[in-house]
């Protein structure tokens, strides 16, 4: 949005945020790699803990919910594991929370509040 770009592409801007506000949080945050070719959003550290991320627009199409789960599902740590999206949706997939990313920014959910 910066740059003046014609991109207007929703999915990135709110991962633009998500990053940011991990960062606010005082997180730092690295890209992480699970398995041949599936790649986590953010992972992000603080101290001795350690929070997986996946950001989409929407994932009520069952196949982009099955795509953005497959990277956290090949994590087996015990760390936190959160999907963030504009959906209304809000549970939990075999240990992955699914959360809607405004309740997440207001601290309804994951790692606390701006």
């Amino acid at each position: 949005m910066i740059l003046g770009t014609t991109n207007k592409d929703i999915g990135f801007q709110i991962e633009n945020i998500v990053y940011l506000v991990l960062l606010r949080r005082g997180y730092s945050i690295s890209i992480g790699k699970a398995g041949r070719g599936t790649e986590v959003d953010f992972v992000a550290v603080s101290g001795n803990n350690t929070e997986y991320y996946q950001v989409s627009a929407s994932v009520l199409d069952k196949g982009v919910l099955a795509r953005e789960l497959a990277p956290l599902s090949q994590i087996k740590d015990n760390y936190n594991k959160y999907l963030l999206s504009l959906d209304d949706f809000t549970g939990e997939h075999s240990g992955i929370i699914q959360l809607n990313i405004i309740d997440w920014l207001a601290g309804n959910g994951g790692s606390g509040a701006i």
